[in-house]
């Protein structure tokens, strides 16, 4: 009888397993659709306006977030400024706090009684379209921003320096170069920035007022009514745009570019370019900063706007109302969820990416699917699929969640840094006689140790920000902390919730530093 291999035995446990947890859950909720749903969904008033609502702010709000990045990515890599390294961590604070406390935090100052409201005494209102369009850009801009800098990061300049020297306009340039160059990963910036706003249920949950969308949507009917049939409806809605961008990507990866730069752009001072740079740098760092400040601000008055008196009394009141509690609950999920997850896409992509064979890429394929997976409509289908189950309710389903939810960036890292060593180790360690796990623990561990620590910050801060998945599944025992922010916005306990926004944040920011000064000591070390 031939002996099966080890290797194959794990694809088949890990196939398995991301069956259970990633494809099932959603072919389940598909099932949950019957006839009365879809009629009731269609036929709603609120459903033509959802839909319109959601299309609009979200390619406004797409639109502009990507007009931004570009902007910060240019000055970043293609001006002399100083202070990039500020910037760029500044820029990225937005990634560290939950969507809901953007809203939240343009109440604190452009709503009826905001900071800046007040200070020019301004009549508009922040509620409605133009709060959920500016709140997904501040939501959204950052990722689009990463992702696009990392591609001016590797471009080559020589045709630029040809082009010059034909005398070649920079319009021309831009248009002849940069635009074919940038096609394909303007794509799938796009792609992500315009799912990303749309499956967003925190911002219009936050500033939307009586302007509706569909995640909102969704969110009443499965949350608020317990309603899963009309749920599952416009979660599939939201499912297919999601999915189209998954495909585009997936069929299109931009192999035009090399992983190396033939020729990287020097930084040559130019007065004009770099005050440009630093006028848009500036300004949107400080309307970043603003927004972070104004929750230091809610969270330290004693009763704002009316009394700005300096007080700790709103961390005691949010510790009183199980604040602390629901703090530890996101510090163990989100380090639970953390190393599981670091653990669980390590290895997969070992197996995919170092263990070659025809079912490779199905299981490449089902590994990256929960990108395509809103989490609103995830936490919906965990619902349906497991709320029988003896976990549910407990933090395991909601480490569960998370984990399905973040797990395709993570398993990419890797999974890049895992195609990037010799494909021969193990190869030569067979020939030597050196056993497998050997030659993980020794060799492709410390090779990628950097990787596997950006994989658990990256576990770690999402989990402890996301409002989406979760909400459908956290109790009153293991909720947490994010989901706090809505409940204490609900009973107008804002000072509140802007110490839950803060609490979480600071504790983002501590792991990003964490993770940052080990790689900062690691290289120091490695060039002595």
């Amino acid at each position: 009888m031939k002996k099966i291999k080890p290797a194959l035995i794990g694809k088949i446990a890990i196939f398995i397993i991301l069956f259970i947890i990633i494809v099932l859950p959603i072919v389940r909720m598909l099932f949950y659709i019957d006839k009365k749903a879809i009629v009731s969904v269609f036929t709603s008033s609120n459903f033509g306006w959802a839909v319109l609502n959601s299309l609009t702010s979200t390619l406004v709000a797409t639109i502009i977030s990507l007009v931004v990045a570009y902007a910060l990515a240019w000055s970043i890599n293609r001006t002399s400024i100083k202070l990039k390294a500020v910037f760029a961590v500044v820029l990225v604070f937005p990634m560290l706090i939950p969507s809901i406390s953007h809203g939240m935090g343009l109440i604190i100052l452009f709503g009826n009684n905001g900071i800046i409201t007040n200070l020019f005494h301004a009549d508009s209102s922040v509620y409605g379209f133009g709060g959920v369009v500016l709140g997904s850009v501040l939501y959204s801009f950052p990722v689009a921003f990463l992702m696009i800098s990392d591609v001016l990061k590797y471009e080559d300049s020589s045709p630029y320096e040809a082009a010059s020297v034909l005398g070649i306009s920079k319009p021309r340039q831009f248009m002849a170069i940069t635009l074919p160059y940038l096609k394909k990963p303007l794509i799938s910036v796009i792609f992500a920035t315009f799912t990303m706003i749309l499956t967003d249920y925190g911002v219009p949950l936050s500033v939307g007022g009586k302007f509706k969308t569909l995640p909102v949507m969704l969110y009443e009917e499965a949350a608020g009514q317990l309603n899963y049939s009309t749920g599952s409806v416009i979660g599939l809605i939201l499912l297919l745009p999601a999915i189209a961008a998954f495909l585009f990507d997936l069929f299109n990866k931009n192999k035009g570019n090399s992983s190396f730069v033939l020729k990287p752009f020097e930084e040559q001072k130019n007065k004009i370019k770099d005050a440009a740079a630093y006028v848009i740098c500036g300004l949107v760092t400080l309307f970043t900063l603003l927004v972070i400040v104004s929750f230091c601000v809610q969270a330290f008055a004693k009763q704002y706007p009316r009394d700005m008196s300096f007080t700790f009394d709103n961390f005691a009141k949010t510790f009183k109302k199980d604040g602390g509690e629901f703090l530890l609950n996101s510090l163990l999920i989100a380090l639970l969820t953390a190393v599981v997850g670091t653990v669980f896409a390590f290895v997969t992509a070992y197996l995919t990416a170092r263990m070659n064979t025809k079912a490779t890429k199905f299981l490449h394929l089902i590994a990256i699917t929960s990108l395509a997976v809103p989490g609103l409509v995830l936490g919906l289908a965990y619902v349906i699929v497991f709320k029988k189950s003896f976990f549910y309710g407990t933090l395991i389903i909601l480490i569960m969640v998370n984990t399905v939810h973040f797990f395709a960036s993570p398993y990419l890292m890797i999974y890049n840094a895992f195609g990037k060593l010799n494909e021969n180790l193990e190869d030569v360690g067979h020939i030597l006689g050196v056993r497998r796990w050997r030659i993980i623990k020794d060799v492709i561990i410390p090779q990628s140790k950097y990787t596997i620590i950006e994989m658990l910050s990256y576990f770690f801060v999402n989990s402890m920000m996301t409002i989406s998945a979760v909400s459908f599944l956290a109790t009153s025992d293991n909720k947490p902390l994010s989901l706090l922010i809505n409940q204490f916005e609900t009973y107008n306990m804002m000072e509140c919730a802007a110490v839950v926004a803060l609490l979480i944040f600071i504790v983002n920011i501590c792991i990003k530093a964490i993770a940052g000064l080990i790689k900062k000591f690691g290289d120091k070390k490695r060039a002595k």
